[in-house]
């Protein structure tokens, strides 16, 4: 399913021609890793763009474009930047010091439509990109929480998500509900599969009580609510969420008992300590974390990252950006892959 999964994303990303080809910014341009993974992306389907020091880009493909952070500052995404700036009252050395930030120039660029994604963290915290996206792209209209999940390939069978397991340590029933929803989209847009969600908890169906319990419930109801054409159920154990003999005696008439592709954990605990156990004891793949709830796709990059790690999250992003509604700086529909700007 991996291979497969895997050629099925460079059909994608490569069938439409150069014309629709979604344009990355890597924020890292200087780091090897990034410009090797950049060569290669460059003939599937992808168009880097780097923020580097170094202007000299003869060891990348043409269709590679290079930007150093002083030339940004000077144009349209320093001018975001500064627009940031001054809504959220930073001071000038603040100001002056994230006007040359290539993570914040490399938010500002997909902000201002000049890319649709952004991939940063190979030399950056996770924090240093969480910062840069919500700052500057904002979450998006429905969303009212940042949060991540893991894109989960078992040896055997079908890709799963996991969320959220890597950002928001104890989400009230409000955020898990929009966890819920982000990780369904983030699921739809990478796999091309309908999403079936459970909401888990160590109850299914009442057979326990305890506020972490009765949140879980709450959530899963906020989830209908907010996204009715959504396949949710909860509160529900894993293996009535996964099995589908277990799913009948647990939670008998459940249209996701059994079936469930998407596992939203109540809290990150949960949801780290399960990933782990999937990859490590299940020989599963763990792609992610892939952010999710921004106004625009903008990914994080273990600083451990191999290159292939950097062409497999590249490829995340621009699937995202893919999915999104083609818009206009006005919001109506329009053509291309082009980012709207979002509340900050």
């Amino acid at each position: 399913m991996t291979i497969s999964l895997f050629e099925e994303w460079t059909r994608r990303l490569t069938a439409d021609g150069s014309a629709s080809s979604p344009r990355i910014v890597f924020a890292e341009g200087d780091d090897p890793r990034i410009r090797q993974a950049a060569t290669e992306l460059a003939g599937h389907g992808i168009t880097p763009i780097l923020v580097s020091e170094q202007p000299d880009a003869t060891d990348l493909p043409s269709a590679a474009e290079v930007n150093t952070p002083a030339a940004l500052s000077m144009g349209p995404a320093g001018a975001r930047v500064r627009e940031v700036a001054a809504q959220r009252g930073w001071d000038a050395s603040v100001t002056g010091t994230r006007m040359q930030d290539p993570v914040y120039l490399a938010a500002a660029l997909v902000d201002i439509g000049a890319a649709d994604a952004g991939v940063a963290g190979s030399t950056r915290t996770t924090g240093d990109v969480i910062r840069a996206g919500i700052h500057v792209l904002g979450l998006g209209p429905d969303t009212r929480v940042l949060s991540s999940s893991f894109l989960m390939l078992p040896p055997d069978g079908s890709p799963m998500a996991f969320a959220d397991c890597a950002v928001v340590p104890e989400p009230d029933e409000s955020q898990l509900a929009d966890i819920a929803i982000s990780t369904a989209a983030t699921f739809e847009s990478l796999t091309g599969l309908t999403a079936s969600v459970a909401m888990l908890s160590f109850s299914t169906k009442g057979s326990a009580e305890h506020e972490s319990v009765r949140r879980v419930r709450s959530a899963t109801e906020l989830v209908r609510g907010r996204a009715p054409e959504l396949a949710v159920d909860g509160e529900m154990q894993f293996d009535a969420a996964l099995v589908a003999s277990v799913g009948q005696r647990k939670a008998a008439g459940s249209r996701v008992a059994g079936q469930a592709n998407v596992f939203v954990f109540p809290n990150l605990a949960a949801g780290n300590i399960g990933y782990k156990i999937a990859e490590r004891l299940g020989g599963a793949q763990a792609l992610g974390p892939i952010l999710q709830g921004l106004n625009a796709p903008m990914n994080d990059l273990s600083r451990g990252c191999s290159a292939q790690d950097v062409i497999t999250v590249a490829r995340i992003s621009a699937l995202q950006a893919l999915a999104r509604p083609p818009m206009t700086e006005q919001g109506a529909p329009g053509h291309g892959l082009v980012s709207t700007r979002g509340p900050v």
